[in-house]
């Protein structure tokens, strides 16, 4: 790992210690995957490619403090009918620069441009988590044209933040002072209910993001909200999924939002979930494939 990775970690054993399980978890992808660098002017971003070449093509963006590793689950269904690019998000513990632009202004879609231009795709649906939500509706209202469809997946800059960032310091981050037990009350409070599905990519997920909860700085500054004249401009078919119990984000907001101001929304909304979310596999698969047409073949989560 660089040493400019490593400043967006607690200590250089940290990043190394994130890095080796990464790539034992990449070395186990369920499915056959190029790792591509693509280069940018916000610097190198990694990129995971797998599935059919001649395949929709559909763009995997993480949440925060995460990496393409949060896709374990899905990835072996979602590759059977669509090119995935599931791509390192810069500034995040992933592979790719650790560049923190802020996220009001353009910076953030300039550069998943430039990846997209990288990777050769005019267009392509975007699935994003969270952050990655935020910034699959930010690339969307800002450079329409190359967004095809969405999926978003409690994403940032709709409903209205419950969780304010003095909260957290206050109440959750000393929690982590008490060792594994605290880290896990931590997220508790954080993130609410943890998931329901129980599976190996689950549990490996989980492991990988515990240990990167341990090393890594967190990006606290918030992100900005969408307007009402904003999310009126969002054309694309929208898939909007939410637990009901994030305690993070308000989500019956994000619903009445999305649904009342963009033009062609569909939503999940699960009563005992919070801002963690598996098991959406092949409702997404369902999705994508009704809007954008996928290839032949379908598997079983």
């Amino acid at each position: 790992m660089s040493a400019d990775l490593q400043q967006i970690f607690t200590s250089p054993a940290g990043a190394e210690a994130v890095a080796r399980r990464y790539r034992e978890v990449l070395a186990a992808w369920p499915v056959p995957a190029a790792e591509l660098r693509v280069p940018t002017q916000a610097g190198e971003t990694f990129v995971l490619v797998s599935g059919p070449a001649d395949a929709p093509p559909v763009v995997l963006l993480h949440g925060s403090a995460a990496n393409a590793a949060a896709w374990l689950d899905d990835v072996a269904v979602w590759a059977q009918q669509f090119r995935l690019y599931a791509v390192d998000v810069i500034g995040h513990p992933g592979f790719s620069a650790p560049a923190r632009p802020p996220y009001a202004g353009d910076a953030h879609s300039a550069w998943l441009a430039e990846v997209m231009d990288g990777l050769g795709i005019a267009r392509a649906a975007f699935v994003g988590t969270s952050l990655g939500g935020w910034l699959a509706v930010d690339h969307a209202l800002r450079r329409p044209e190359r967004v095809q469809a969405l999926v978003l997946i409690v994403p940032g800059g709709i409903g209205r933040e419950r969780m304010s960032m003095a909260r957290i310091l206050l109440t959750v981050l000393p929690l982590r002072l008490f060792g594994a037990p605290g880290r896990r009350a931590s997220m508790r409070r954080l993130l609410g209910p943890p998931p329901t599905r129980d599976s190996a990519a689950v549990r490996t997920i989980g492991e990988l993001f515990d240990l990167i909860n341990r090393h890594f700085r967190h990006r606290f500054d918030p992100l900005p909200r969408f307007g009402d004249d904003d999310l009126a401009r969002l054309t694309q078919p929208t898939l909007l999924v939410v637990g009901l119990e994030d305690p993070m984000l308000d989500s019956a907001e994000s619903i009445a939002r999305l649904t009342r101001l963009a033009q062609d929304v569909e939503t999940i909304a699960l009563p005992d979930a919070g801002h963690v979310l598996f098991g959406q596999t092949r409702a997404i698969a369902d999705f994508l494939e009704r809007r954008l047409g996928g290839r032949a073949g379908r598997g079983a989560t």
